[in-house]
């Protein structure tokens, strides 16, 4: 039995199959309408989501499966002092298998080493969020189709985003990738995250505040949110956010073909205006994402 609890888990190959399978599954629905019938998901989410336990909950359906679970930790057996090892062991008597976002870093891992039946990690604090990076991974190849050979822009909160550090990871082991990382320099990506996978692999960067300076290059901006509860002060914050608002203005300069993604949700990082581009596939990335979840609960179980 395997579980997902870091992107690295997976290898290449694995991932390539997964991308496989969300594409079936895209072409031809028809055929996976029943592929988990009888099967239950618990979806226990000690932390707030709406895209990630949605899309969870409707990639299970979409399966014939069902779902189980809670959506707050206040409203689980959590908010009386229960362990995460005990609801493990419990739920693990209920479901075939669960998704689990935990505020804690490294919960999800504890999990698993208590658990009967497959664990996903969907988000454990600022370090984890592999279903994120294989939606983002699947929204690529469809839109960009090659996983290689990019460069790639990772725009905004690059030290807390664990949506940004699990990315890095996964395509730090694919040729030609070229990082540029645009940030203000109190949320530069952590030195531990550009040493294990950038430099470890001896892949070029660049880093920049300047998201006007870095835009004519890229092949991907991955946008995230620059949040005020990150900064010491206010005036740093009233300083910076502006600098990260990407307009129509700021694409001028962008290639036709970029991508503009987003995990979601964006609060001001990117105008409204800029929807109707062709370029933004940010809630097209939403969509793949149940798709690509669908598929791996496939694996995991173990359903041919």
């Amino acid at each position: 039995m395997k579980n997902l609890i870091d992107i690295l888990d997976l290898s290449t190959e694995e991932i390539e199959q997964l991308i496989d399978t969300a594409n079936d599954i895209i072409e031809n629905p028809e055929n996976y309408r029943e592929k988990c019938r009888y099967k239950k998901l618990a979806t226990l989410f000690f932390e707030p989501s709406t895209r990630t336990r949605l899309s969870f909950e409707a990639a299970m359906m979409e399966l014939g499966g069902n779902v189980l679970g809670f959506s707050e930790a206040n409203s689980s057996s959590s908010a009386k002092g229960e362990s995460v090892s005990d609801t493990i062991a419990v739920v693990g008597g209920y479901a075939d298998i669960i998704a689990m976002r935990h505020p804690k870093e490294g919960a999800p891992l504890v999990a698993s080493m208590k658990s009967d039946v497959p664990i996903i990690n969907a988000g454990d604090g600022g370090h984890n969020h592999p279903t994120q990076t294989l939606t983002d991974l699947l929204t690529i190849k469809r839109e960009m189709g090659r996983l290689d050979n990019l460069t790639v822009g990772l725009c905004g909160d690059l030290k807390f985003g664990r949506t940004v550090h699990s990315l890095i990871a996964a395509l730090s082991r694919y040729s030609g990738i070229k990082f540029i990382l645009i940030s203000p320099k109190e949320l530069e990506l952590p030195s531990y995250v550009k040493d294990a996978h950038i430099k470890a692999n001896g892949i070029p960067y660049e880093q920049t505040t300047s998201l006007d300076d870095a835009m004519s290059k890229l092949d991907i901006l991955y946008m995230t949110r620059v949040q005020r509860e990150r900064f010491f002060n206010e005036e740093d914050y009233l300083r910076l956010k502006d600098s990260y608002i990407l307009t129509p203005e700021k694409l001028k300069n962008a290639k036709e073909n970029m991508i503009v993604m987003h995990p979601l949700p964006r609060v001001n990082e990117i105008s409204t205006a800029v929807d109707s581009d062709k370029r933004a596939s940010y809630f097209r990335q939403a969509k793949y994402g149940k798709f690509i979840r669908m598929a791996l609960i496939l694996k995991l179980l173990e359903v041919e």
